[in-house]
């Protein structure tokens, strides 16, 4: 005789896959990211003093915002990421989520993360997030389809964050937030450009103007992403300038820039998929690792 599951295991069967797919759709791992980098900004605008509640409100509302921003550039392109392999298993392509109810989920976030951030922080962390959002949507987005200057332009949202949570801690911008500003917009180039030359191909496919669309040998792609990172050398250092941090952070920001750019020169000279993937693990390690000594050894 066959008896009826109980009611937590049925729950659990049902709710498992729908909360896979929002998590995939929010980009949990770049969402991570926004995170990371938001803490640090908050973190130095608060002389290392955090404030418990704004620290909750900026990270929370932030969250909610950026996941949103990632739900609905899903949104705006599922047709397209039907067309690429690396996309086409996303939940709106396969129908797993209806683009009617992204569309709602995504508006309810950025209205609670825009609300959270200017009833529990302050308005100019809330203007700056919507800026974030609008310029990740309504620029960035549609610019993919039709320059490869798009990733220039994609770079500004994606550097926001830390200056998001530096203006929340210390209300206003100061140096040391344009400093995290230019650290994220430089190491984003060679991080994505990395990423677009191993799937060049999908790119394409899908009608996406990405800098390794035009370049088929890769050596320009290489030369971009070996000049950023040799601007980053220079940004990396600008907080020590500042007074902001100390030697041990000027000797790891160099060596950490270095290596980076070592990497991407090593993939200007031989462009491959696995160049391309040196390059990508490289920057995934520098960041983190960069932000953790920035906040070690803080003055």
């Amino acid at each position: 005789m066959e008896t009826a599951l109980p009611i937590s295991a049925r729950s659990t069967f049902q709710w498992r896959p729908w909360l896979q797919d929002w998590s995939e759709l929010c980009k949990l791992r770049l969402t991570s990211l926004v995170l990371l980098t938001t803490l640090v900004g908050l973190y130095c605008g608060s002389a290392g003093r955090l404030d418990p509640w704004r620290t909750v409100f900026t990270l929370v509302g932030t969250v909610l915002v950026a996941a949103a921003a990632a739900v609905l550039n899903e949104w705006l392109e599922r047709d397209l990421d039907a067309k690429m392999e690396r996309t086409a298993q996303r939940p709106l392509p396969t129908g797993r989520v209806s683009p009617d109810e992204a569309l709602l989920g995504g508006a309810l976030m950025t209205a609670l993360g825009l609300g959270i951030l200017y009833f529990g922080v302050h308005a100019p962390a809330a203007f700056l997030a919507a800026c974030t959002l609008a310029l990740y949507l309504f620029v960035y987005t549609p610019m993919k389809k039709w320059s490869v200057l798009n990733t220039l332009v994609g770079a500004v949202p994606g550097a926001i964050p830390p200056l998001l949570g530096f203006v929340a801690g210390r209300g206003r911008i100061g140096g040391e937030g344009w400093a995290l500003f230019a650290i994220l917009f430089l190491w984003q180039i060679p991080h994505f450009l990395a990423i677009a030359w191993r799937h060049r191909e999908d790119y394409c496919r899908a009608g996406f103007r990405m800098l390794p669309c035009s370049d088929e040998k890769g050596r320009v792609t290489g030369l971009v992403s070996t000049l950023y990172c040799l601007a980053l050398v220079v940004a990396a250092v600008w907080p020590f300038y500042l007074g902001a941090a100390g030697f041990w952070y000027l000797a790891g920001s160099v060596l950490l820039s270095l290596g980076f750019t070592l990497g991407a020169g090593h993939f200007a000279l031989r462009p491959t998929r696995d160049t391309a993937r040196n390059l990508f693990l490289a920057s995934i390690a520098y960041l983190p690792i960069l932000l953790i000594l920035l906040v070690v050894d803080r003055r």
